[in-house]
């Protein structure tokens, strides 16, 4: 039986996580989830994958603490998906959304940060509960998160497991955007709006926002140059300058333009 059920709309695929009663993480919905998404990742069909959760309390609990407990007596073959799969999420050209209504706790967290994206409801709450529990964040929690919000921060949230709600994790840097009305139809909305943008682009803007963030700025900077170089000549990128050309000549003089669906002007 399938831990992740696949609804696809408009370039948009939604995974959606059903692990009842708590949506505790396992090492089998991990190694499916890699599996689902090692097939997409090749998709010409699909832009952009959500993550969503058919538990409308928990995004995802957090690890199963049966399964932690086997990782005590020894090693765990299957346990490796905790690491190949958020990597996966990382490095994968379609950018991957976490959309979090409820719990992200523990592995939930984790797997959320390994997401390009956070969009939250204003139900969502986060905590890196790991110290409670003796231990530290074993998938990449501390690290993902320094990264994210900066060492400060983080620190005060895996040292301490302090909860925090969706409006405290916006101001933070853990969520960029909160939705207050239907958060899945809000959710797969933005989602289908991202799915319209030129996809080397999005996923070469993917790329250099995540390699750039490990290295120096001199080589970061080079990274960048390089995209940027690598796309500007692209028959796509130069049908999409002359589209915005033309919506300038075609406004009167002060008036903003916007680029937006300029595929379709095109």
């Amino acid at each position: 039986m399938s831990l992740w059920n696949l609804e696809r709309s408009d370039g948009v695929v939604e995974l959606v996580y059903d692990n009842p009663p708590r949506n505790f993480l396992t090492f089998a919905a991990l190694e499916e989830l890699g599996t689902r998404l090692t097939e997409l990742a090749d998709d010409p069909d699909t832009a952009v994958i959500v993550l969503s959760s058919a538990d409308t309390e928990r995004f995802v609990a957090h690890a199963d603490l049966d399964e932690l407990s086997r990782l005590a007596d020894g090693p765990v073959p299957e346990a490796r998906a905790w690491y190949t799969t958020m990597r996966l999420i990382e490095t994968m050209p379609q950018p991957v959304i976490a959309a979090i209504d409820g719990q992200a706790w523990g592995g939930g967290l984790e797997l959320s940060l390994a997401c390009t994206l956070r969009w939250a409801s204003p139900r969502a709450h986060f905590s890196a509960i790991e110290t409670a529990l003796g231990i530290v964040p074993g998938a990449g929690g501390s690290q993902r998160l320094i990264r994210l919000i900066g060492r400060g921060p983080a620190t005060d949230l895996v040292i301490t497991g302090l909860r925090v709600d969706a409006a405290r994790a916006a101001q933070l840097g853990i969520v960029s955007r909160v939705f207050t009305g239907d958060f899945r139809a809000e959710v797969l909305a933005a989602a289908t709006e991202l799915a319209r943008l030129p996809r080397a682009a999005v996923a070469a803007a993917k790329r250099v926002v995540r390699e750039g963030a490990e290295l120096g700025l001199s080589d970061a900077l080079r990274l960048e140059g390089g995209a940027f170089g690598e796309l500007l000549a692209t028959p796509e990128s130069l049908r999409l300058q002359q589209a915005a050309r033309e919506r300038y000549a075609a406004s009167a003089t002060g008036d903003p333009v916007g680029f937006a669906g300029l595929g379709e002007s095109a």
